[in-house]
């Protein structure tokens, strides 16, 4: 897709950050060493991560062209991976429903953005969200994420 776009290298690890709509994302390197220790403790393997930051409509476009909805969403995760035992992914992320989830959960933009970016990577280690308990776990999950990563 576009992840080689707008392509952000703060090191030469397999985790990219993509801005194709700006937002203040700090202790880049930091948050990586972080992702990966998440995969690492749900016993999975990172080969690569490109997250992209990016508009409603463009995920909408992507909404609508690769899962056939068309509503808006804060996060699209698409698992690449051709090895079940190696991950490869793309983290698509909509800037405006971080914020007006931010807001609708009395939550700040930072704490929202990386509740999401940590949902997207506890998908990639297969946690679901369609039922009320999936729901409930995956909360819980994001939640201790926080937690460890903001402590």
């Amino acid at each position: 897709m576009l992840a080689e776009l707008f392509n952000d290298k703060t090191n030469t690890t397999n985790i990219s950050f993509n801005f194709l709509k700006p937002i203040t994302l700090k202790e880049r390197n930091r948050l990586k060493k972080y992702i990966k220790s998440l995969f690492k403790k749900e016993s999975k393997s990172l080969n690569s991560l490109s997250l992209v930051f990016c508009s409603d409509k463009y995920l909408l476009n992507i909404n609508k062209e690769f899962l056939n909805h068309n509503y808006y969403t804060d996060i699209i995760t698409f698992d690449l991976s051709t090895d079940t035992n190696l991950i490869d992914a793309e983290i698509y992320i909509s800037i405006e429903r971080v914020k007006e989830n931010a807001k609708t959960f009395k939550s700040t933009i930072k704490t929202e953005l990386h509740r999401v970016i940590f949902h997207g990577v506890l998908h990639l280690c297969g946690y679901q969200d369609k039922s009320q308990s999936q729901k409930t776990i995956m909360r819980n999950k994001e939640d201790q994420a926080l937690k460890k990563y903001f402590n």
